[in-house]
């Protein structure tokens, strides 16, 4: 069996994103157990697409057109949708009248050419089945993890050279990811000022705040929030991050709505205390040992004073057990 990997997510802004470590690990993990498939980069021509038996499209925006028009006869499209939160909070993801026609379009496409989605909880999947119309049965769930860098450090001199690096305090409040609207950062701002604990976010966007557009629709939640306390390192290298990790006093992941929470995952197996906003999602995902708080303020900086120090997840995540269990997917669709 031919099988070609859209791995455009990676030379895009993506790259550094969730969908861009999903991308590289799921192609990582075929490398290691030696299975044979072909890389389509930006270059890759749609012409080229009945060379193959199965082509896999590692990307989905429901308002861009992340399908092609045509499909070869012989030729299987498996795409992985990793969440559908723009259509869950509509008014802060408006798609515009093009963006609306895209997403008809888009649900016409997976319709017509789809023969199988790959999802990453089953949060998602309930989600895709009712905003897509799907039939369940070709929607499959395959779970993302923790990268293999990320892990307790005892050496100290490293996690010194780090905390000297960014100039870290000795106990701050951590949070890593985007600051769009179902990632609750108003709520998370003002829970650490109450807990009267410095919040440091790993994340380009919340860097570029001060040069971003906050009467967008997608922003308008950033407007007003006192950012004073708040350091924002930007990107950081997985290297670094590793060890920001175990420097935090605490990791809180307050997100109102998750497709799976990759940070919070990773942060466990950093074996560090944690917060956890609940969400259908993170309670699928870390499992019933931990605890949960609201997603408000008030609750999330009680929650900071007496975070979770369990670390059993509900069940085991390797990146060896996605591409094993994606490659079953491609074989059996």
């Amino acid at each position: 069996m031919k099988i070609a990997i859209d791995t455009r997510p990676l030379v895009s802004g993506d790259s550094v994103r969730g969908i861009g470590v999903y991308t590289r690990e799921l192609v990582n993990g075929f490398k290691k157990s030696k299975k044979g498939f072909t890389v389509l980069d930006d270059d890759f021509n749609s012409k080229e697409f009945s060379k193959f038996d199965l082509i896999h499209f590692t990307s989905f925006n429901p308002y861009i057109v992340s399908i092609p028009f045509v499909k070869p006869k012989n030729t299987k499209f498996i795409l992985t949708i990793y969440d559908l939160i723009p259509l869950i909070y509509p008014a802060h993801y408006p798609p515009g009248i093009k963006g609306g026609i895209r997403w008809i379009l888009n649900k016409y496409l997976i319709k017509k050419n789809v023969d199988a989605i790959l999802t990453i909880s089953e949060t998602s999947k309930k989600d895709i089945c009712r905003f897509l119309g799907v039939d369940p049965n070709i929607v499959h769930v395959v779970y993302l993890a923790p990268r293999d860098i990320f892990k307790p450090i005892s050496n100290t001199s490293i996690l010194y050279s780090i905390e000297v690096k960014y100039k870290l305090l000795k106990k701050f409040v951590l949070y890593v990811g985007d600051v769009n609207y179902n990632k609750n950062i108003p709520g998370l701002v003002k829970a650490c000022a109450l807990a009267k604990l410095p919040l440091v976010i790993v994340g380009k966007q919340a860097k570029e705040i001060e040069s971003l557009d906050l009467n967008h629709p997608e922003l308008r939640h950033l407007k007003n929030i006192d950012w004073t306390g708040v350091v924002r390192l930007g990107f950081v290298p997985n290297e670094d991050l590793v060890a920001i990790y175990n420097l935090a006093t605490v990791y809180i992941q307050p997100s109102l709505y998750e497709g799976y929470g990759l940070p919070a995952v990773e942060a466990n197996a950093c074996k560090i205390p944690m917060v956890l906003v609940r969400s259908q999602c993170m309670v699928e995902i870390m499992g019933d040992e931990f605890s949960y708080c609201n997603s408000d303020a008030e609750s999330i900086s009680k929650a900071i004073l007496n975070p979770n120090r369990k670390n059993k997840l509900s069940r085991i995540y390797s990146w060896e057990k996605t591409a094993n269990e994606t490659w079953e997917v491609y074989k059996n669709v």
